[in-house]
């Protein structure tokens, strides 16, 4: 009878601290706010007196089902380029869709004489003038974006 040792196998060390740093990379990304995980900012005209919406409310007004602001203002909301990687994102963590499903939503939508989509614009430089110069202006720019005086960046809560 063949006797074999048992050895308990031990992990290695570069193994426990790559799981480990991976965890406080977890973490970390919690403590964020949920746009900066996103990878995308809304923005409003300054004029506005909204801070924060849900993700819902935001999801609303871009596709137009929200029609008015708290402060009456008429809401005109403007999307980036279909092939924009940003709208890719802002789509699937705002309406839980991609893009091609937004845009089956509204050649639905147009189809039956309801409704039209958001402009699209082709940078965020126009998104951000565009909600410069609109009251009641709504749009997303990548995180990270410089956005001047004459917007302003809101708080999107889950």
């Amino acid at each position: 009878m063949r006797m074999f040792k048992h050895t308990r196998s031990r992990p290695h060390r570069k193994v426990i601290a790559g799981f480990v740093g991976a965890l406080l990379l977890q973490l970390a990304a919690l403590q964020q706010p949920a746009a900066a995980q996103q990878g995308f900012v809304v923005i409003v005209h300054p004029s506005n007196p909204v801070s924060s919406l849900s993700a819902d409310q935001v999801s609303r007004i871009f596709l137009k089902k929200t029609a008015k602001w708290e402060n009456g203002a008429r809401v005109e909301p403007v999307d980036l380029a279909s092939s924009s990687a940003v709208r890719g994102r802002f789509s699937q963590a705002v309406h839980g869709k991609g893009t091609a499903a937004i845009s089956a939503y509204w050649q639905k939508m147009i189809f039956s004489g309801r409704e039209v989509p958001p402009a699209e614009l082709g940078t965020t430089a126009e998104v951000i003038a565009f909600v410069a110069s609109h009251r009641g202006g709504v749009g997303y720019v990548a995180e990270g974006t410089a956005l001047g005086e004459g917007v302003k960046a809101i708080r999107i809560s889950p």
